[in-house]
């Protein structure tokens, strides 16, 4: 029996070559093929540049000789080869030519560096010379291949006399190069290795950045950054240090009501609230910041990423947490006004049957009665004029909670909504709102001034003209001219320990109902202010 052999185990996932690695790869082969395309450009320009100065020098050798006095009287005289043979060689020896060769014009040798070759055909093409012409070529002879030039020689009379030839061999051109061609070859390798050294270290770089992730990974992520950038509820700001939005995902976008600000120059053509605006631009981190824009109660948080690098911000909406926290206050308040009612009606309970117990009848019936007229009156007012059950409660619980405070509350006589002319779009949270915040104001300003005059709110309450009018004046130390620009700017009070928000919110909600919201008194004799907040009834909601 065999041996059983151990099961195999999972294969090992091949892992992927990273993009930097793919990249110096890349960038290694392109440098390789660059230098090596170079370098043969570069011999192939070198030789050819050695083989014309080859023949330039030959050219100037032989057509020297040629023209030499000494050459031509030895070519007319009895011993040529006595006389121009050491003279051949001196020529030689002083112009580095490999030979030089005179002969007869039939191409007989009179002159060679082998003297055993004097007196011998000459190996090569004269025929052009034989008719007074240059001649230049490569042609193989008793020393090899060789570079050779052959030049006619003139007695007075301008015949041919004798030839010329000099020539430098391909084996000496070739000689020649092999410096140039070590250089050349040493730079190569130097242009090679640095540019590797080069792409090493951007590509270490490179995986730096990418933390080692191919291409398909980091398409993988950049999908992933997509998808949760748009699926993310929160608003998220992305800022370089010269404050440019360089991201903007889409809840950021329909927050604050931007089209497209990726691109531009600053956080200032965005058309955001000076506020905004300034905390944006600070260098400082913003932690939970409340920010009010046309439309929208926003939570602002900053971070600054790294040093000098830019700011990450993110956006929350708090439009309906504010409205849900000031419907609580408003039933925080009537809550205290009841139990104070309550307490109040206990007391006047407890005179009532004091009253019986004395015997006086009489006394405890009108007690009872005046009690109960006083408290029915303003009820029945609310109730008759205002249809709209909202705000016949809204109204009906700042009294109460207003006469707690001291605070007389009235609903003016012009005062009239009928049920069902209120449109949809305007929610009972909007008019909690709207008129909650305002009556607020209005106490808090009255009881301020009560020291100059009897606390006392007036509210009106009708539609006008195919509006909604609310008005809300009060006895309190009105408003200076000069800060009616900034009354309903976020962060404008005049409390001590107030914050600013709620004439804020009620002009933010004003214009998200397509209406508006002004400070003034038309008609309005004495002192204290007057809100006045219009909606249109039939006009449909307007974006800021």
């Amino acid at each position: 029996m065999h041996p059983t052999s151990p099961p195999a185990g999972p294969a090992r996932p091949r892992r992927r070559r990273s993009l930097a690695g793919r990249l110096f790869a890349v960038q290694v082969v392109i440098v390789g093929a660059v230098v090596a395309g170079g370098a043969v450009l570069a011999y192939l320009f070198t030789a050819g540049r050695a083989e014309d100065t080859a023949r330039h020098q030959v050219t100037a050798v032989a057509l020297s000789l040629a023209d030499a006095p000494t050459v031509r009287e030895a070519a007319t005289g009895p011993d040529p080869s006595a006389v121009l043979q050491p003279y051949a060689q001196r020529v030689r020896t002083d112009t580095g030519v490999d030979f030089v060769t005179v002969m007869d014009p039939r191409g007989i040798r009179w002159t060679h560096p082998d003297p055993a070759q004097i007196g011998r055909p000459f190996l090569g093409h004269i025929d052009q010379a034989q008719q007074g012409r240059l001649q230049q070529e490569t042609y193989t002879g008793t020393l090899g291949p060789s570079v050779r030039v052959v030049a006619p020689v003139y007695d007075d009379g301008h015949h041919v006399v004798a030839l010329v030839s000099a020539g430098i061999t391909v084996d000496n051109i070739s000689a020649r190069l092999r410096t140039p061609l070590l250089a050349l070859v040493g730079i190569a390798a130097g242009a090679l290795a640095l540019g590797a050294a080069a792409s090493y270290l951007l590509a270490a770089r490179l995986r730096r950045h990418t933390h080692g992730m191919d291409a398909e990974e980091l398409a993988h992520l950049y999908d992933y950054h997509q998808a949760t950038l748009h699926s993310v509820r929160e608003g998220l700001v992305l800022l370089d240090r010269d404050h440019r939005v360089l991201l903007c995902n889409d809840a950021a976008r329909e927050l604050l009501r931007l089209a497209d600000p990726v691109g531009q120059p600053t956080v200032r053509q965005l058309d955001l609230p000076s506020s905004l605006t300034r905390a944006l631009e600070s260098a400082e981190p913003v932690r939970d910041e409340v920010h009010l824009t046309a439309e929208r109660v926003l939570l602002l948080n900053t971070s600054p990423v790294g040093p000098g690098l830019g700011t990450v911000v993110t956006l929350r909406d708090h439009t309906e947490l504010q409205g849900l926290t000031g419907e609580l206050d408003t039933v925080k308040g009537i809550a205290s006004a009841l139990d104070a009612q309550a307490h109040e009606a206990a007391n006047r309970l407890h005179a009532v049957v004091s009253l019986i117990e004395l015997g006086r009848h009489r006394e405890a019936v009108e007690f009872a009665t005046a009690e109960l007229a006083l408290a029915q009156r303003l009820t029945d007012q609310v109730v008759g004029a205002v249809g709209e059950p909202v705000l016949a409660a809204l109204l009906l619980g700042k009294a109460a909670q207003a006469a707690e405070r001291g605070v007389e509350l009235h609903l003016t006589e012009d005062s009239r909504i009928d049920d069902g002319v209120l449109p949809d779009r305007l929610t009972p949270r909007d008019l909690v709102t709207l008129l909650g915040n305002l009556i607020d104001n209005a106490v808090d300003a009255a009881i301020e001034n009560a020291a100059q005059a009897a606390p006392e709110v007036r509210v009106t309450a009708r539609t006008d003209d195919g509006h909604l009018l609310l008005r809300v004046a009060d006895t309190g130390a009105g408003v200076d001219p000069a800060a009616a620009d900034e009354v309903f700017r976020r962060g404008w009070t005049t409390k001590q320990h107030g914050r600013g928000l709620g004439l804020a919110l009620v002009a933010q909600t004003a214009r998200r109902n397509g209406g508006d919201v002004r400070l003034g008194d038309p008609g309005r004799p004495g002192g204290g202010a007057v809100l006045t907040v219009r909606l249109p009834l039939q006009r449909p909601a307007v974006d800021a």
